[in-house]
């Protein structure tokens, strides 16, 4: 029976599984390639998140169209991956800042530091505006 599979399907299927491979591929080469953890992280999750799941879609046609059932548990694991991966992300993200800022001894935390470098460099700009329109006049 499986020897009974239409073209378009086939070129559906093997679409996202080349699709999703190439993703998985690139997060990889991101993971060894940049310089930065945040940008490992975030290229990480998202070839991650993405080649999963058109890997996950592709096995999810392929059992639609070629067995002819509905399979419920790739159903479940597309839900799951798609709700895990940000989450996960986020959270070694937020470890790492508090990590960063455990280890530069800052006082702050990291989203409070944040705002105030935000708030001084809006005063400064708001300071040479006015700096600049004084020298005008």
């Amino acid at each position: 029976m499986k020897d009974d599979i239409s073209l378009t399907v086939a070129l559906i299927v093997t679409a996202f599984l080349i699709l999703g491979s190439a993703l998985t591929l690139v997060g990889t080469i991101g993971l060894v390639r940049l310089s930065n953890f945040y940008k490992r992280l975030h290229m990480l999750s998202l070839s991650t998140s993405w080649g999963a799941g058109s890997i996950l879609i592709a096995s999810f046609l392929y059992s639609v169209f070629v067995d002819h059932k509905f399979v419920f548990h790739e159903a479940l694991l597309m839900v799951f991956l798609l709700v895990t991966i940000p989450i996960a992300s986020m959270l070694v993200s937020q470890a790492a800042a508090y990590r960063h800022h455990a280890e530069n001894r800052l006082g702050e935390r990291p989203l409070a530091l944040l705002t105030r470098r935000m708030e001084e460099q809006t005063s400064i700009s708001k300071d040479e505006s006015c700096d600049k329109g004084q020298r005008d006049l």
